[in-house]
């Protein structure tokens, strides 16, 4: 990583300017919102319980001409992890692939975003002096991680009914208050 270059205060339009690329890997625990989204170690060890979980990141970033005016600066963001999940079906741990590809074009400021929005297939960002790389590449993840993770199939049989059969066998063979009522019901006087 090239050392003139702080990728917690970045300046994209130097950066864009010398049209660089930047690749890396980041413990997940720098990441704190995303890393609070994956589950916690569970107690049985794991063959890979030793290895931390990273976060693998690329960006690169370009002046592209425009006729009219000045050139437009983009950078391109690619980041991924196997991020530990809980599976929705089994609740049991499961690790996905989450990964990010985004292409942002910088403008001046919130007007110019707002009003260029809705045409613009790309996502837009307002070119500040200082921009946190770090802060994006988490952005970008955590609207990748899937809104119901799941095994493809799960290592443990799931239950498809919400049925207790122990409980319902228990309801039939405890006898009901009631029927001595229906009994004195049926009696001749």
């Amino acid at each position: 990583m090239d050392k003139k270059f702080d990728l917690n205060r970045l300046n994209v339009k130097a950066f864009a300017r010398e049209g660089l690329s930047l690749q890396g890997q980041q413990s997940l625990a720098q990441f704190v919102r995303l890393a609070e989204m994956a589950v916690a170690r569970f107690d049985a060890p794991s063959e890979d319980a030793s290895e931390p979980d990273q976060v693998s990141w690329r960006i690169q970033a370009e002046l592209v001409p425009v006729i009219s005016g000045e050139s437009q600066i983009w950078m391109h963001l690619s980041a991924e992890i196997d991020l530990p999940l809980q599976c929705q079906r089994c609740m049991g741990p499961v690790k996905l692939a989450v990964e990010a590809n985004a292409s942002f074009r910088f403008v001046a400021d919130e007007a110019s975003a707002e009003a260029e929005d809705d045409e613009s297939e790309e996502d837009l960002l307002v070119l500040t002096p200082e921009l946190n790389i770090f802060e994006l590449i988490e952005d970008e993840l955590i609207m990748s991680v899937p809104l119901v993770p799941m095994h493809e199939t799960c290592p443990t049989e799931v239950p498809m009914s919400a049925v207790d059969v122990a409980f319902e066998e228990a309801l039939e063979a405890k006898p009901n208050p009631f029927a001595a009522l229906a009994q004195l019901k049926k009696k001749p006087n």
